[in-house]
C-alpha cells in the first residue's frame, strides 16, 4: 500500500506558495549577484580598484554567513508569512538607498545592512518547505524553491550586467529594489498563516552542532562555495581582461551561464529523490571541477570560454540545491538550524573566495584564480564522499 501510493504523492502539484518562495529566491539571488555583474561599472563610477570593489562581495558575504544562524534563533517563533514578507521589504528599501549612495564609504555599510534579508529569507524559506509538503515531495520541493537562484543567474545577473554597462550600476540596484517590493506582495498573498517551524532551542542547536554527519555536510558547502567564488566573483573583469568583452558580450556570457545553471537545477529537481542527494551533490561538484580543470582553454575565444563554462553552470546552483535537500533529509526536525548553517557556509565561502581572489588579483595573479578553485573543489568532493560514508555507517 505504502509503495503504491508514493509515486502519486510525489507527482502531485506543488503548493502555490512554493512559487512565491521561488520568486523570492530569484529576487534574493539577483540582488546578491548584482555586485559581481556590475563590478566594472562600480569600480569606474566610484573611482576604486577592482579588488576594493570586490570587498562589497566579501563584506556582504560575511554578514550573511554570520547572520544566517543568528537570525534563525532570533526569528524562530515568527510566523513565516510575516517574516519572509518583511525581509523582502527590508531588501527593497535598503537596496534602493544603496542605489543613491554618494560614495564607496557610504555604499559599503548600506550594502551590509541590505543583505540581512538574504541571511533570513533563503534559509527560512527552505525550512518552511517541510511544513508545506508531505515527506515524499520534500527533496523536489526544496530544489524547486531554490530554482529561484538559477532563474536569477539566467535573467538577473545578465540583466544587471547589461543595465550596469548601458545605464550604470545604480539602475541595476534600483531594479532589484523594485522587484523586492513586488515579490514581498506575492509572498504575502500566497503564503498561508501559521507556518512556524519548530523553535530552535539550545538543545536543538546542540544536536545540530554535535552531529558529525550534519557538520561535515555543511563543511562541503563551505569548501564548494570557496572554490567557486575565488573566480566567480571576478568573472566580469576576468572576461574583459582576457577576451576584451564588451557589455553586450558580457551579458550574453552571463545569460549562457545562467541558462545552463537553470537546466541543471531543473534536471536535479526531477531526479534527486531517485538518485539521492549525496550522489547528486558529488556529480554536480565533479561537473564544476571539469570546468576549472579546462579553464585555460577558454582564453582561445568567446565560444571556447562559453563551452568551458557549461559544466560549471550545470553544477553551480544544482549542487547547493542538493546540499539543502541532503540536510533536510538527514534531519527534518532540525531543518531551520541546518539550512541556516548551510546558508552561512555558502555565504562564508563566497566571502573567503572573493577575498582571496581580490588578494591574488592585486598581486597580478588573475590568470591563476582557477587553480585555487580547482584545489578547493577537490577538497569539497573528498569531504562529501567522507560525509556520505560516515552517514551510511551511522
Amino acid at each position: 500500500m505504502h509503495t503504491s501510493t508514493l509515486p502519486s504523492v510525489a507527482s502531485t502539484p506543488l503548493p502555490r506558495a512554493l512559487w512565491a518562495l521561488m520568486a523570492g529566491n530569484f529576487v534574493i539571488g539577483t540582488g546578491v549577484m548584482v555586485v559581481p555583474g556590475t563590478l566594472n561599472d562600480i569600480s569606474v563610477s566610484l573611482g576604486i580598484s577592482i579588488p576594493q570593489a570586490g570587498q562589497l562581495i566579501t563584506a556582504a558575504a560575511i554578514l550573511m554567513g554570520l547572520g544566517a544562524p543568528m537570525f534563525a534563533s532570533v526569528v524562530a517563533g515568527w510566523d513565516r508569512r510575516r517574516l519572509l514578507t518583511l525581509s523582502l521589504i527590508w531588501y527593497g528599501v535598503l537596496t534602493a538607498i544603496c542605489a543613491v549612495a554618494p560614495s564607496y564609504t557610504a555604499l559599503l555599510p548600506l550594502r551590509v545592512l541590505a543583505v540581512i534579508a538574504p541571511a533570513i529569507f533563503t534559509p527560512q524559506a527552505a525550512a518552511s518547505v517541510g511544513l508545506l509538503v508531505p515527506p515524499a515531495q520534500r527533496g523536489r520541493a526544496v530544489t524547486f524553491v531554490f530554482l529561484g537562484w538559477s532563474v536569477a543567474s539566467v535573467m538577473g545577473m545578465p540583466l544587471s550586467a547589461w543595465i550596469g554597462n548601458d545605464l550604470g550600476w545604480r539602475w541595476a540596484f534600483a531594479l532589484v529594489a523594485l522587484m523586492s517590493l513586488m515579490s514581498a506582495a506575492w509572498v504575502w498573498r500566497e503564503m498561508p498563516n501559521g507556518i512556524r517551524p519548530a523553535a530552535l532551542s539550545r538543545k536543538a542547536w546542540g544536536k545540530t552542532l554535535g552531529s558529525s554527519a550534519l557538520m561535515l555536510t555543511v563543511g562541503v558547502t563551505l569548501l564548494m562555495s570557496f572554490a567557486q567564488f575565488t573566480l566567480f566573483s571576478y568573472f566580469a573583469p576576468y572576461f574583459v581582461q582576457t577576451l576584451g568583452m564588451s557589455g553586450g558580450a558580457l551579458s550574453l556570457m552571463f545569460l549562457w551561464f545562467g541558462a545552463f545553471g537553470f537546466l541543471g537545477n531543473v534536471g536535479l529537481s526531477r531526479w534527486i529523490d531517485q538518485i539521492g542527494a549525496p550522489r547528486a551533490a558529488l556529480w554536480m561538484m565533479s561537473a564544476m571541477a571539469i570546468s576549472l580543470l579546462l579553464w585555460p582553454l577558454g582564453r582561445l575565444g568567446f565560444w571556447q570560454q562559453a563551452l568551458v563554462l557549461v559544466p560549471w553552470a550545470i553544477g553551480c546552483f544544482a549542487a547547493n540545491s542538493a546540499q539543502q535537500a541532503r540536510l533536510v533529509n538527514l534531519s527534518p526536525d532540525l531543518a531551520s538550524a541546518t539550512i541556516s548553517l548551510n546558508t552561512s557556509a555558502m555565504y562564508g565561502g563566497q566571502g573567503l573566495g572573493a577575498a582571496l581572489g581580490g588578494v591574488l588579483i592585486a598581486q597580478g595573479q588573475m590568470l591563476r584564480l582557477h587553480e585555487v578553485g580547482l584545489v578547493m573543489m577537490g577538497l569539497a568532493m573528498a569531504l562529501s564522499v567522507w560525509a556520505a560514508r560516515r552517514t551510511m555507517r551511522a
